[in-house]
């Protein structure tokens, strides 16, 4: 047996890819509430940004039924990759794209996106068919229910894609916490009510014997 390798996220070695997060397709998504799930595409994308991270956007048929990018994401990230496919279900089928995850040098690629077994799994299977290493993130990625979400976890398993949340993309990408506490705290604070109470008590208490 082999022994096991932890590969961990690399700030300097990972892209954020975010697939079709689409006004009509967050009608979709049932196995997170609607708060829930915006909640946790904007803590993703917030990390994103906390890290530098390059990251690309892309939609699906936009002109169809699928509907616009969501506008938080479009406003987050001004003047990133914006590949809008017209047709392409599979992400990766689509050249641009393909074109712009290379360009950004990257060989660590976190994706998310709406819906899970399709416009996650697709273009994930397609990137560890060439050699990237998948991190796809399961609380910013949705679909129709619980069967459908783990059987696509499941398969992107067995190609070996890993399965993370935004909370632990965060983390394993600080390393660690005087790197700067400020930040992290501020970005987890952000997006988990019970980690700004933690926050503010550890704070209160600071000040108190400070």
């Amino acid at each position: 047996m082999s022994a096991f390798k932890y590969n961990r996220l690399d700030k300097d070695n990972v892209a954020v890819l975010l697939v079709d997060h689409q006004s009509g397709l967050v009608n979709l998504v049932h196995d997170f509430s609607p708060d829930d799930f915006k909640n946790n595409v904007l803590a993703l994308a917030d990390a994103a940004k906390y890290f530098k991270l390059p990251t690309i956007l892309t939609t699906s048929f936009e002109e169809g039924p699928n509907g616009p990018l969501v506008p938080e994401l479009k406003a987050l990230f001004p003047n990133a990759p914006y590949i809008a496919r017209p047709g392409n279900i599979n992400a990766w089928d689509n050249q641009d794209f393909v074109n712009a995850v290379k360009a950004t040098g990257k060989r660590q690629l976190l994706i998310a996106g709406i819906v899970t077994e399709v416009c996650v799994a697709f273009p994930a299977l397609s990137a560890r068919e060439e050699g990237y290493e998948v991190f796809v993130v399961a609380d910013a990625s949705g679909t129709f229910n619980p069967t459908t979400r783990e059987a696509a976890w499941a398969r992107m398993q067995a190609a070996g894609c890993q399965l993370m949340t935004w909370f632990g993309v965060a983390c394993e990408l600080h390393r660690d916490w005087r790197n700067d506490v400020a930040g992290l705290g501020t970005l987890l604070s952000n997006h988990l009510p019970s980690y700004r109470c933690l926050i503010a008590s550890h704070l209160t208490a600071k000040g108190a014997t400070g």
